[in-house]
């Protein structure tokens, strides 16, 4: 599994980003693929998740309304379209691949299950929000 994230960078307050996550080397439509925050000093939560099988999405109450998870099957990539920034938001985005196959189910709701720390992650994509 490769996971390879791409878009960050600097934008003022109210701005917006793309970042993108390319995937390889495993069977796309059987993954859940989940984006994660990290800010400076603070652990890792999850702000949006898409079920590759079934298109399910889930947002953190931080982000609903402002953010957009979406995937192009055909690249095999996933998208998470980021709006209306603030500085809270700042910090590094990973991408994350969790089989549904492995776990049963779907894990877009349950994004502070352990598993989604035992699982494939990407490098991460630097995020920052100046006020």
């Amino acid at each position: 599994v490769q996971l390879v994230e791409s878009g960050g960078g600097l934008v003022q307050r109210g701005g917006s980003l793309r970042l993108s996550c390319a995937a390889s080397g495993f069977d796309f439509a059987g993954y859940d693929i989940g984006w994660f925050h990290q800010a400076p000093g603070q652990e890792r939560e999850g702000v949006s998740c898409i079920s590759l099988s079934d298109g399910g999405t889930n947002y953190a109450s931080s982000v609903k309304g402002r953010f957009t998870i979406s995937t192009d099957n055909a690249k095999n990539t996933v998208y998470l379209e980021m709006n209306n920034l603030q500085p809270e938001d700042t910090g590094v985005y990973y991408c994350v691949a969790l089989s549904q196959r492995r776990y049963g189910a779907s894990l877009c709701h349950r994004m502070g299950d352990r598993a989604w720390f035992f699982t494939s992650w990407g490098q991460g994509t630097q995020v920052t929000v100046s006020s």
